[in-house]
């Protein structure tokens, strides 16, 4: 092997890609073939947003990219919302203009921590919607920089190393994407590129590889149940988002069998609940509903709603299909709820009493 710095990052960060196969064929007790093939699918997802974060982009001159797509599925997707990323120095001043489109939530989330590729560990800062000021048309604009700000925006701290947006929508197929723009007030005149930044880059890229792997595949116990929902810390592992309520619980049927969800939501401005497989990534939800959100949910008279959630359509208004997998993990989000929502009641039942 060569003893050149760059070539050992290089290979380096393959040999990452490879152990997402290693890891995921060792899984004990072993995974399904539907989650298996989805395994060899994560791999490249996490490796086009690795390139993407680490390798490409520039915090002189940083530039909004997608890390989550329909078939770009990792780190807890979901199919009402829009994510984008960049690196930004905490020493520089950003301006970032956008446009709300059809967004019932948008925000800016900068987080802070290591700056070599590990997961960040908190968040500095989170800017919604509620507090831009947006013109009739739809469009606003904020500054991102290191001295106290007129007007809205984010104070950027000295460990601040990724702005990470949120875009949600009730209506995906239909509804207007917002739109955003980043840019440094003082940008670079050319991009700096040597041998020592460039393994830095590769090197960076693989520890977050690491990372995401560190905790894959996922499994909860106990099966066809979810935990207490919880309001997200502003030291945080990973990219949550801080205005948010989150709950997590699983579900394991057999032939049949469904599982109904029972619950109620407090005013928020959105909420949905997902499907995810072990690696946190969504069923195929463009031709299947694997998701449901609030504004798609029927609810009871009481104002509670009851999600029931199996392989067959069962008859019920709110069906999510498990795209024939027997088990995967459940996943609930609220943003700016009033309060933590309650805890939802699981039970298993047969397909059959629901459709009689």
């Amino acid at each position: 092997m060569t003893d050149d710095p760059l070539s050992q990052a290089f290979s380096g960060l393959l040999d990452e890609v490879r152990a997402v196969e290693t890891k995921m064929l060792a899984a004990d007790p072993p995974l399904d073939e539907a989650d298996v093939l989805d395994g060899y699918r994560l791999a490249f997802s996490l490796l086009r947003v690795a390139v993407d974060a680490y390798v490409w982009n520039e915090k002189e001159r940083p530039r909004l990219v997608d890390v989550i797509a329909p078939f770009l599925k990792w780190g807890g997707d979901n199919s009402d919302a829009y994510y984008q990323l960049a690196p930004i120095d905490p020493s520089r001043t950003y301006r970032v203009r956008g446009n709300r489109g059809d967004a019932v939530y948008l925000s800016m989330t900068v987080y802070g921590g290591p700056d070599d590729g590990r997961y960040s560990d908190r968040i500095v800062g989170t800017l919604n919607d509620r507090a831009l000021d947006v013109d009739d048309d739809g469009n606003f604009e904020f500054t991102l920089g290191p001295a106290p700000l007129d007007g809205p925006g984010l104070v950027l701290e000295p460990d601040a190393v990724f702005a990470l947006t949120r875009d949600y929508v009730n209506h995906r197929a239909t509804d207007r994407r917002p739109t955003w723009v980043i840019e440094a007030v003082d940008p670079a005149l050319r991009r700096h590129d040597d041998r020592a930044d460039l393994t830095r880059r590769f090197t960076a890229a693989r520890t977050w590889l690491a990372e995401q792997l560190s905790f894959l595949p996922t499994r909860l116990e106990p099966p066809n149940s979810i935990h207490d929902p919880y309001p997200v810390p502003s030291q945080t592992y990973g990219w949550a988002a801080g205005d948010a309520a989150y709950a997590m619980g699983a579900f394991d049927l057999g032939p049949g069998q469904a599982l109904v969800v029972e619950g109620t939501s407090p005013d928020c401005a959105f909420w949905n609940l997902c499907l995810w497989n072990p690696f946190l990534h969504t069923f195929d939800f463009t031709s299947e509903r694997t998701t449901i959100n609030g504004a798609e949910v029927s609810y009871e008279a009481d104002g509670s709603w009851r999600i029931v959630i199996s392989d067959r359509d069962p008859g019920q208004p709110n069906w999510v299909s498990t795209a024939g997998r027997p088990r995967g993990l459940i996943w609930l989000r609220w943003f700016l709820p009033d309060v933590t929502p309650d805890r939802p009641t699981c039970r298993v039942v047969d397909v059959a009493e629901l459709s009689s």
